[in-house]
């Protein structure tokens, strides 16, 4: 299995225990470091031991998930929103993520007309602010976590 669709250390711990319980429903007694090392094997994993490493050394997911509503500010606007998408773009912890404005945001820096905008796109960091920055050096995207 991917590193991705590993369970979380405790949700392995949880498999094994049910595993036991499954087991020992059967006659068939083993120890909890058993049940860890059978885990380990159905995840693909030789032993506990390297399984534990793979799930411990895995980066950290986004710090948002779809469908969760958000507030920031846009362009140094400020917005409520919805994340209707997310994805991780590797280990240095920067995604991309797509929110979708309660109310659509004027990006305009005119009073003069209005630049509307409904749904944006922007990769942020784990702090929730993007690398781009507008001609004052305020982040183009600002997420509340």
């Amino acid at each position: 299995m991917g590193q991705m669709n590993l369970p979380t250390i405790d949700s392995a711990k949880q498999q094994a225990r049910r595993l036991r319980q499954d087991l020992s429903a059967q006659g068939v007694e083993v120890g909890h470091g058993q049940a860890l090392e059978m885990i380990s094997r159905q995840h693909g994993f030789r032993d506990w031991n390297t399984m534990h490493a793979a799930i411990g050394n895995r980066p950290p997911g986004p710090p948002l998930a779809v469908g969760q509503t958000v507030n920031g500010r846009y362009l140094g606007k400020p917005f409520r929103g919805e994340v209707i998408g997310v994805r991780s773009l590797g280990e240095d912890g920067r995604f991309r993520t797509t929110i979708r404005f309660d109310d659509p945001v004027n990006v305009s820096q005119f009073e003069s007309f209005e630049v509307l905008r409904r749904q944006v796109n922007a990769t942020v960091g784990r702090d929730g602010r993007s690398i781009e920055r507008v001609s004052d050096g305020t982040p183009h995207m600002q997420i509340d976590l």
